[in-house]
């Protein structure tokens, strides 16, 4: 057992069941090479290489330099709040009010207050396989379970409503979505969220890549049912990692519960953070379109580039910031599991990659690889990938 497994069995079952996540260990390792001098090209992080938008960062400066740095009110400053709902109000055409909006340090503090609100004990929540890696987590963690139903390539990682159905039981609580998707980039088309509005479970709608969509349109969930609850925040769209800002959007009968859990676990969010999303929400439009601009650049790139190579891609992701690539053609030799090969690339092409074994059973076989890096960064990784697939799996 090593010192960390060690130190982990002396925490509570609660902890000891959760998982790695698994791309921060690809990650770990490439920051360890690095420090050795070794040059890695970084595919394996979703995190974008844009500074915030300079409104912004003035927006976090002159908040600081006005003494907002003090607690606010537990659900959020109220200016963001009412911010939030005129964005949804304009790009989904529903109504939200500010008293159903809870800020929060970051997307995952609202995952952890949300399923602890919603779960008794044994409870099921039906998520996707693939599906984003901490998912599970979440749920168990709040004593839930997870009931996973598979989704294909061929489908576009798309839920099929009728194989949902098929998987509701007596404990399913609640349906959770991504679209636009980690790790596979797809969204979800209207009709089909609209058929799983209609089910009788609670629906998790997690929309933190919303406005990063490339081709065809994202749906709230809010535009078929108020019986959901809704993610989203600051990190993705407006290159807004390192100011860990979030909210979530709740049926009101959930909002006193969701407040209560967030006064005594976390006070407020940050309050320069807080100012800094509201200068997000209500001045950036044109960074976050050139933004964009560059991603479908890179997105376009990428998938030709891997195809050429021999991955696997047969319905083209068109949202966030990733392509799910079958890499079981190109390891048909080797017949590596998807972190042994992500493990070999690192070690032998120098390129981060995650492995699709983060993701679900459901992925196994596929690579993650994000375009949130440079094209030339990009290009040099798609170069050397090329080389290891060509020379170190056919020798």
């Amino acid at each position: 057992m090593s010192p960390s497994q060690q130190e982990q069995s002396l925490c509570s079952e609660r902890v000891c069941d959760l998982t790695p996540f698994l791309v921060m260990e690809i990650l770990e390792k490439a920051h360890a090479m690095t420090r050795q001098g070794i040059d890695v090209v970084h595919l394996e992080v979703g995190e974008p290489d844009f500074d915030a938008p300079p409104a912004v960062i003035a927006a976090a400066e002159r908040a600081m330099r006005d003494g907002q740095t003090h607690y606010t009110h537990s659900l959020g400053l109220i200016e963001l709040r009412e911010a939030v709902c005129a964005q949804y109000g304009q790009r989904y055409g529903v109504d939200v009010h500010p008293d159903q909006v809870l800020v929060t340090g970051g997307t995952s503090p609202a995952m952890l207050l949300v399923f602890a609100a919603l779960l008794e004990s044994g409870d099921e929540v039906i998520v996707s396989d693939p599906h984003y890696a901490c998912y599970p987590n979440f749920v168990r963690f709040a004593g839930g379970q997870v009931a996973k139903v598979r989704v294909h390539e061929s489908d576009g990682f798309q839920y099929r409503p009728e194989a949902i159905a098929e998987r509701i039981g007596p404990r399913t609580k609640a349906v959770l979505i991504n679209s636009p998707s980690n790790p596979t980039g797809n969204l979800l088309s209207k009709g089909r969220m609209a058929a799983i509005a209609a089910m009788e479970p609670w629906v998790v709608s997690d929309e933190i890549y919303h406005g990063l969509v490339y081709e065809g349109q994202e749906h709230s969930i809010l535009e078929f049912t108020d019986r959901a609850f809704v993610f989203n925040g600051f990190s993705k769209l407006y290159a807004m990692t390192g100011f860990r800002l979030g909210y979530v959007i709740a049926p009101r009968r959930f909002m006193r519960g969701l407040q209560i859990m967030s006064q005594n676990f976390f006070i407020s969010a940050s309050a320069p953070a807080q100012w800094a999303g509201l200068a997000a929400l209500t001045e950036t439009a044109d960074d976050v379109a050139r933004m964009k601009i560059v991603y479908d650049e890179r997105r376009r790139f990428m998938i030709k580039r891997l195809r050429e190579i021999g991955f696997g891609i047969t319905v083209e992701p068109t949202g966030a910031l990733y392509v799910l690539a079958n890499a079981k053609v190109i390891n048909e030799e080797r017949a590596m599991d998807s972190l042994a090969l992500a493990f070999d690339v690192l070690d032998k092409a120098h390129v981060g990659v995650t492995p699709g074994i983060d993701f679900g059973e459901g992925a196994q076989g596929y690579l993650r690889f994000s375009y949130a890096n440079s094209i030339e960064n990009i290009a040099e990784g798609m170069n050397r990938l090329e080389r290891y697939v060509n020379e170190d799996l056919k020798a």
